[in-house]
């Protein structure tokens, strides 16, 4: 991707060829941070643009464009690309940095770590195409990304535990994404300020939601009275296996069946921090 060519420096092209690809592909990373209008991103795409790939030049792939139009939510673009070509344009493609084919794909960290909640959207509703039994889930909890790459080794859902995203993780995990990550949602809501311990706390609720039996965490053990007045006499008692879940997280598991949008649209006094 071109913000990864400067740090290529030691790699430079020696060819003319490959010159002309990177040059295409960096033209064609700024027409969609320029918004410009799809038909003209897919004459680019399909007729101008070239990926230099074992010593020659390729088509630029729906899945590479979907990156550029998560990184500069291009919503118009990326409803065109997965409407088109649907689970293709979230294909893994070969990273440019190591020429290494990744396992997994990076859009859903890309989705998340951009906040970019529309596209994610629509993401997660073209991943019901997928063919194989188990492909929108085994997608869904994927580790994306290389081995260098930032995020790398970390599923969507614990992304969006650690930059507190809650809206992208209430989507995943409506999706049937695992609810991974409880521990560090506990630690970030003790760990962030004011300003962000709100995402951090509706983050924490949607992990319980969906969370079907707590796992044994030794921090709670550790400090019983803190973790009681932090998160409720009910939830902590639920939490440490002294309790069953409480009514309203039983009630509201009901209501998230219909869908994300119900749980969302909730006033304040219903939503999930409420029983504390």
């Amino acid at each position: 991707m071109p913000w990864l060519l400067s740090s290529q420096l030691e790699c430079l092209s020696s060819s003319p060829s490959q010159r002309q690809c990177e040059r295409t592909a960096f033209s064609f990373y700024c027409a969609v941070r320029e918004q410009l209008p799809v038909w003209t991103l897919e004459d680019m795409r399909s007729m101008e643009v070239f990926c230099w790939e074992d010593g020659c030049p390729r088509p630029f792939l729906p899945s590479e464009a979907l990156l550029y139009a998560l990184v500069h939510d291009h919503r118009d673009y990326a409803r065109y690309l997965l409407g088109r070509y649907s689970v293709s344009a979230l294909r893994a493609s070969r990273c440019s940095f190591c020429c290494h084919r990744s396992s997994s794909s990076p859009h859903l960290s890309v989705a998340v770590r951009y906040d970019r909640v529309s596209i994610l959207s629509m993401m997660v509703e073209a991943l019901k195409d997928c063919d194989a039994q188990g492909g929108q889930r085994d997608y869904l909890d994927g580790c994306g990304g290389c081995s260098h790459v930032a995020d790398s080794g970390k599923t969507a859902v614990q992304l969006a535990v650690e930059l507190s995203r809650p809206d992208c993780l209430l989507l995943l995990l409506a999706h049937g994404a695992r609810p991974d990550g409880l521990d560090a949602a506990l630690q970030r809501l003790v760990s962030s300020d004011a300003a962000e311990r709100r995402h951090a706390q509706r983050c924490l609720d949607f992990l319980l939601l969906y969370l079907p039996n707590p796992p044994a965490l030794r921090r709670l053990q550790e400090e019983p009275q803190h973790w009681q007045s932090l998160l409720g006499n009910e939830v902590f008692s639920w939490l440490c296996g002294l309790a069953p879940p409480p009514l309203l997280l039983q009630a509201l598991r009901c209501l998230a069946r219909s869908g994300p949008d119900r749980i969302a649209a909730l006033p304040d006094f219903l939503q999930l921090h409420s029983w504390q």
